[in-house]
C-alpha cells in the first residue's frame, strides 16, 4: 500500500458494529468508504447482545433476517432491575433480540465487503486536519504512515473516541463513581440470579450453551483506573464477597470491567467531521441501549451523509443529524442514570425501589417503558439512502 492515496469521499474510523452499518449505509448508496480499524481483528467477545424492536425492523428491512433468525427472543425487559413483560406494540419483531455482538458484526462486516467496503485493519488514526472541502487524515499502519483525504470523517471509535479528540468537539460528562465486574466463564453450575440486590452488592448470573455470563457489583467498593481487563481472581473475590459462592472452578473466557462515566458531545458535526455510537454518547450499558442506540445513529446518519457526498442534499440536512439524535440519546442517558441509581444504590434506594415497583404494576406505565425499552418512541421515518438501480427485494 502507497504511503498516499487519493481522495475517498468518507473515513469511517471505528469498525464495530456502528461503523460497520454506517458502512453498509453508504456502501448501498454507492459512496466508497474507508473504514479504519487498530484491531488487527475482529473480536470475538459477545458484549453488547441485546436488538431492540426498533433495531430488529431496520437490521431486517436491509436484508439481515438470518442474523434475526438466529437471535433468541425475549419477551420480557426491565427498568433498574425491576422486571415486567413487555407490552403488545405495533411490530412484527415486538420484544428483545439476544444475538452476541460478534454475530452482529461479522454478519455486518459480511454486507460491507460485498458492497465494497475498503477495511484497513491495524490501522490507527493519528492526525486530522480540516480544510474546507476535505479533511486531511493521518494513518499509522504496520507498513508505515498513510494519508487520506477524504470529504468527511466519521467518528465510530468509541467512548474514547481519537476522532472526538482530534476534531476537538466538547462533551458533557460524568465521572465514574461506581464499577461493574463481568466474565463469560465455562464450567460453572451457579443458579442464573437477573439483578439480584444482596446485602453487599448486585449480581446478574446467567448460563446459555455451558458459558455463564456473570456481573458483579460491591457496594461501595472503589473505581481503579485500570490499564487493561481485571484479573479472574478480581471477580472470583467480588462475586464471593456479594453472593458467598466460589466461582473459581471455572474456566474464565472473557473478562470486563466497565463503570457508570457517562457523557454526550455537545455537537455531533464539527464542520466535516461527525460522531456516531458511543463516541457521541457513552454511559452503562444497561438494556443494550448503548449499541441500538448507536446503530440507529448510523442509519439516520448514513443516507444524509451519502447525499451530503453526492451535492444533492437540501440545505440543513447533514445538520439534521444532530438535531434528530443527539435528542434522542439525551433522553436514554436520563433513562441509564435512573436505572443506575435502582440497581446499585445501596439500602437508601430500596423506599424508591418499592414506589417503582407499585407503579410499574400500571398498565399505562408499562407501555410507556416497553416504548422505550423498544426504541419505538423514536420512530421516525427513515431518510430514503439514493440507490442507483438496487433492488431491495434482493437480499438488501
Amino acid at each position: 500500500m502507497t504511503p498516499t492515496r487519493a481522495d475517498v469521499p468518507v473515513v469511517i474510523v471505528g469498525a464495530g458494529p456502528v461503523g460497520l452499518l454506517l458502512a453498509c449505509e453508504l456502501g448501498r448508496a454507492r459512496v466508497p468508504v474507508v473504514l479504519v480499524e487498530k484491531l488487527a481483528r475482529p473480536m470475538t467477545e459477545s458484549r453488547a447482545s441485546q436488538l431492540s424492536t426498533r433495531t430488529a425492523e431496520l437490521l431486517h428491512e436491509r436484508g439481515f433476517g438470518a442474523l434475526l433468525a438466529e437471535s433468541a427472543h425475549e419477551p420480557r425487559t426491565h427498568f433498574g432491575g425491576l422486571g415486567f413483560a413487555l407490552t403488545p406494540v405495533d411490530s412484527p419483531f415486538a420484544g428483545n433480540w439476544k444475538v452476541p455482538q460478534y454475530r452482529t458484526e461479522a454478519a455486518l462486516a459480511a454486507r460491507a465487503a460485498e458492497l465494497g467496503v475498503e477495511t484497513l485493519r491495524s490501522h490507527e488514526l493519528t492526525e486530522l486536519t480540516e480544510r474546507p472541502d476535505h479533511v486531511r487524515c493521518r494513518i499509522q499502519g504496520p507498513e508505515g504512515p498513510l494519508g487520506l483525504r477524504a470529504a468527511y470523517v466519521v467518528g465510530c471509535d468509541g467512548a474514547r473516541s481519537t476522532v472526538r479528540r482530534l476534531a476537538g468537539i466538547p462533551v458533557t460528562a460524568t465521572p465514574a463513581t461506581r464499577e461493574l465486574l463481568r466474565a463469560d466463564i465455562r464450567g460453572l453450575t451457579v443458579r442464573d440470579r437477573r439483578f439480584e440486590r444482596l446485602t453487599d452488592g448486585f449480581a446478574v448470573a446467567n448460563t446459555r450453551d455451558g458459558v455463564t455470563r456473570i456481573m458483579v457489583h460491591a457496594f461501595g467498593g472503589p473505581v481503579p483506573v485500570r490499564a487493561g481487563r481485571p484479573r479472574f481472581t478480581e471477580v472470583v473475590d467480588t462475586w464471593r464477597h456479594v453472593t458467598g459462592e466460589d466461582v473459581s472452578g471455572g474456566v474464565p473466557l472473557w473478562l470486563d470491567a466497565f463503570d457508570n462515566s457517562r457523557g454526550q458531545a455537545v455537537s455531533y458535526r464539527r464542520g466535516r467531521v461527525l460522531l456516531a455510537g458511543d463516541a457521541a454518547h457513552w454511559h452503562l450499558p444497561v438494556g443494550g441501549q448503548a449499541l441500538n442506540t448507536g446503530l440507529q445513529d448510523a442509519v439516520d446518519l448514513g443516507p444524509k451523509l451519502a447525499e451530503s457526498v453526492r451535492g444533492t442534499a437540501a440545505p440543513g440536512l447533514l445538520d439534521s443529524y444532530h438535531q434528530v439524535r443527539h435528542p434522542a440519546a439525551a433522553r436514554v442517558l436520563d433513562h441509564v442514570a435512573a436505572q443506575e441509581q435502582l440497581m446499585l444504590g445501596g439500602p437508601e434506594t430500596e423506599p424508591l425501589r418499592a414506589v417503582l415497583s407499585e407503579v410499574i404494576a400500571l398498565p399505562g406505565v408499562r407501555r410507556h417503558l416497553t416504548s422505550m425499552a423498544s426504541n419505538l418512541d423514536d420512530r421516525l421515518p427513515v431518510h430514503p439512502t439514493p440507490m442507483e438501480g438496487r433492488n431491495d427485494s434482493a437480499g438488501m
